[in-house]
């Protein structure tokens, strides 16, 4: 079976799109700007499978994204991945599933499939209307932040990002890059890449952004987008370390003036970085988008295919879940042994 994976491109913007839009979830990586930028990093394929786009890592281990499309196409989508996975005899694995995603297969494939939480991975999803008015005794701290910073830079101003001034966005990054020892450090690297490469296609990605100006010069920026009917999620901030408060101010103006109409805003991961979560649980978030890692069970403990188990398995247990009678195996039926599994 042949599946033509194949890197995504920026003119794969709309039809991509067209999946995602399907879609009803509050991960950050389903939006088409996070999609293509860190497939520049990370060996990311994709391909339309039954109607459906499927993801999957370009290397040794091929993991997939969950397929994205309508519900009704995922058992043939995820029937397609097996036979592909099952001639290469390497395991069917899907990576950064949801809670409800994993619901979904486990409703088309009941028990056939097993899942494992990161909390490292998961997202934090705040209320808009409290990130915006860092209100009452939990947000007392963030609020002093917020006045200092005011009353150290009283000329200080916010503007969306603009082809005006996008430009000084990208040295603010250069700068904040050198300043953090990004050269010295792989996925800080990484980070500042896709950072990048985010202002380089600021327009091209139809991301949106905001800036910090005190002192005449920009000392912090955010950049997201939304990415489902009533989340926004921030995939960029970046301040200046010396500007005190600044990393407040920007996480405050740009949920005011970015996210209006949207009831969450969805600050991605902590990569299991301890300050970096001590940071985003001091925001108070109203709940964790969990991901983990699906696989499937001991091949030994699925149900058998109808009639004496599949013979493209060597008689073991059928290599879908043994969800399908062997007349209907798409596996089975496509090898030309038919007849050789059925009962007498």
């Amino acid at each position: 079976m042949d599946i033509p994976f194949r890197k995504p491109d920026l003119a794969d913007r709309e039809i991509i799109n067209r999946f995602l839009a399907k879609q009803n979830t509050r991960s950050c990586e389903y939006t088409f700007a996070n999609i293509y930028l860190w497939s520049r990093h990370y060996p990311v394929e994709y391909a339309v499978v039954e109607d459906m786009a499927v993801f999957k890592t370009r290397d040794e281990e091929n993991v997939f994204a969950f397929p994205m499309g309508d519900e009704k196409n995922l058992r043939a989508c995820v029937d397609a991945l097996t036979g592909w996975c099952r001639e290469r005899e390497i395991p069917l694995r899907f990576h950064s599933i949801t809670e409800e995603q994993f619901a979904m297969l486990d409703a088309a494939y009941p028990g056939r499939f097993q899942v494992e939480y990161d909390r490292d991975a998961a997202d934090y999803v705040y209320e808009r209307e409290k990130l915006a008015a860092l209100s009452g005794k939990k947000y007392h701290g963030k609020k002093n932040h917020v006045n200092k910073f005011i009353r150290l830079y009283p000329d200080w101003s916010y503007e969306p990002i603009a082809p005006e001034n996008v430009e000084e966005c990208f040295q603010m990054a250069l700068m904040w890059r050198r300043a953090n020892g990004c050269e010295e450090d792989p996925e800080k690297n990484d980070e500042m890449c896709v950072t990048l490469n985010a202002l380089r296609l600021f327009s091209e990605l139809h991301l949106q952004g905001g800036l910090l100006r005190a002192g005449g010069r920009i000392v912090a920026f955010s950049i997201g987008e939304p990415v489902s009917g009533d989340t926004f999620v921030v995939h960029i901030e970046k301040a200046l370390s010396e500007v005190e408060g600044a990393y407040t101010m920007i996480n405050q103006q740009f949920v005011i003036h970015e996210t209006e109409g949207f009831q969450y805003v969805n600050r991605e991961d902590d990569t299991g970085d301890p300050g970096l979560r001590k940071a985003k649980e001091s925001y108070r978030p109203v709940f964790l988008v969990q991901k983990g890692t699906v696989t499937e069970r001991d091949a030994a403990s699925a149900a058998p295919v109808k009639g004496r188990g599949c013979p493209e398995a060597g008689g073991k247990a059928c290599p879908l879940g043994g969800a399908n009678p062997a007349e209907t195996c798409p596996v089975y039926k496509n090898s030309g042994n038919e007849d050789n599994g059925r009962t007498a």
